[in-house]
């Protein structure tokens, strides 16, 4: 994965997010995307694991609906050989990472990694 590509990918990833606007989003990542994220078990019950693309909408539309106010900022971006790590703010203030494994183009695997309590600010997540 080169830098270019990878700045192009953050810009968009972002400013989907921030719009809201998820078939933007789900444009990046390939139908049979596996996401894993400890929200995602707060939120849906079960292990965490998001598997295909219709699930993971049906997880984003849930959070977006329970949180109506969600904005990210973009505090970095770290470039892997076919992965990129985002690294930003919540509407919290609380730092978080996205892992995100390529195939070509497209988004294949994802992990939300989020701080300890004790690490982010008043507990955010």
């Amino acid at each position: 994965m080169d830098h270019g590509f990878a700045r192009v990918f953050v810009d968009s990833w972002v400013e989907a997010w921030n719009a809201h606007d998820l078939d933007a989003l789900l444009g990046h990542f390939a139908d049979g995307v596996t996401f894993r994220s400890p929200v995602a078990a707060q939120l849906l019950g079960g292990d965490g694991v998001i598997r295909g693309k219709d699930a993971l909408r049906a997880y984003w539309a849930e959070g977006l609906r329970r949180i109506p106010d969600l904005r990210f900022e973009v505090v970095g971006s770290y470039v892997g050989v076919d992965c990129l790590v985002v690294h930003y703010r919540n509407q919290k203030g609380a730092l978080v990472n996205e892992v995100l494994l390529f195939d070509g183009p497209l988004v294949v695997e994802g992990y939300g990694t989020y701080l300890g309590e004790d690490d982010n600010p008043a507990g955010a997540r």
